[in-house]
């Protein structure tokens, strides 16, 4: 009867431990994705840098530049242009503008990948609005620009010999239904970042 009742505890004991592993296996699985993404290009995932290359490279690659909303998103966002053409190695910046057409605080956080999607481990940026939740007041309009490059590796992959054009895109998603920030306070923090430029404040 003792062993019977032992061999319930550890049989329990099991698939508690168990449930904790599936537990923090589902906490861990989107930011566990996100940076195999990140670091593989899946998906067209784009890589990240803290400075360009010393010099470009004369081939060019034409950059065009995707927005789009969620459906529960008050705001309107478009890139400031359409295209680019810039050379391999080449830095270059373009922004994204965002405006908030409710009457409330909205909290944004914008998703990204480039296509075609074998080009993203080439695609890095130094700077980006994406890296980090944007607030925008009732009717506030921000400027937010991205600085970027593609790596000179790319001339190392004859697969990608053929690529003459690359998109972009962003999409912005709602991160909150209410307004709980202070936006005098938010505004204040984006000051202090380099990657939100606001306008008419």
């Amino acid at each position: 009867m003792a062993d019977l009742r032992r061999r319930k505890k550890i049989t329990l004991a099991a698939l508690i431990g168990m449930l904790g592993v599936m537990a923090g296996l589902t906490a861990f699985a989107v930011p566990l994705y996100d940076y195999y993404c990140r670091v593989t290009g899946f998906g067209g995932a784009t890589q990240t840098a803290a400075q360009a290359p010393e010099e470009a490279i004369e081939r060019l690659i034409t950059v065009r530049f995707n927005a789009d909303v969620g459906r529960e998103m008050p705001w309107r966002f478009q890139p400031a242009q359409r295209a680019i053409t810039i050379s391999v190695g080449e830095t270059a910046q373009i922004s994204y503008i965002a405006e908030n057409l409710s009457d409330h605080t909205v909290v944004g956080s914008a998703v990204f990948n480039v296509t075609p999607f074998k080009v993203g481990p080439y695609f890095s940026k130094i700077a980006c609005f994406c890296f980090s939740e944007q607030t925008l007041a009732p009717g506030e309009r921000v400027e937010m620009p991205v600085t970027f490059f593609i790596d000179p590796s790319i001339m190392d992959n004859a697969n990608l010999d053929d690529i003459k054009s690359i998109t972009l895109s962003y999409a912005f998603f709602k991160r909150s239904a209410t307004d709980t920030t202070d936006p005098l306070v938010q505004s204040e923090a984006n000051a202090d970042t380099p990657l939100a430029a606001r306008e008419g404040t």
